[in-house]
């Protein structure tokens, strides 16, 4: 009953965000105990208790762009757009483009930045966030930015990442610029 309900959510999902769940179905089909325990990646992946929306998503947008080519960011975006992260400021994060951020996008873009670098500036980044949001702020951040990173990478190790595309924002295609000029 339980991985009937999983199916069922997985499927709603995939109609939602226009997102291919087949390999999360393929691993509640082959190993029911592994998905369930990887679930609560997913439950995790959506905590947040202070950071704004827009923060947020910055953070996970850079990690996803970190390790995926087109269809997780995809999900990010949509999500972001969904969750009342404007247009501009998504635009901005897939540019790389802090002139065009607000002070909360531009934070989490450059803590997340500063983490998938593995910059020398990460503790100044870091000491930012939690001025502003204190450490509830930091593990918000921190797990937008990591856990968002998950699932790209189990795409491609089970073997269903096989496509890249262009990621669009409102019906746009935009130019990603996954790292620094």
């Amino acid at each position: 009953m339980r991985s009937f309900i999983a199916r069922r959510m997985l499927r709603a999902y995939s109609r939602r965000y226009g997102y291919d769940t087949t390999y999360l179905e393929i691993m509640l089909k082959e190993s029911p105990a592994a998905f369930f325990k990887f679930a609560a990646a997913m439950k995790a992946a959506a905590y947040r208790a202070v950071a704004p929306v827009e923060a947020f998503y910055a953070a996970k947008l850079t990690g996803a762009l970190a390790e995926d080519c087109g269809p997780c960011a995809q999900l990010v975006v949509d999500m972001a757009i969904g969750a009342g992260m404007a247009e501009q400021q998504v635009t901005a994060v897939l540019r790389r483009d802090v002139a065009a951020m607000t002070a909360d996008t531009a934070l989490g873009f450059r803590f997340a930045q500063a983490i998938v670098q593995r910059s020398a500036d990460d503790g100044a980044c870091r000491d930012a966030v939690r001025a502003r949001w204190g450490e509830k702020g930091v593990i918000d951040l921190a797990l937008a930015l990591q856990i968002g990173r998950i699932f790209p990478m189990m795409k491609l190790a089970l073997g269903y990442a096989m496509e890249c595309r262009r990621v669009t924002v409102a019906g746009h295609q935009i130019d990603v610029i996954k790292q620094a000029a």
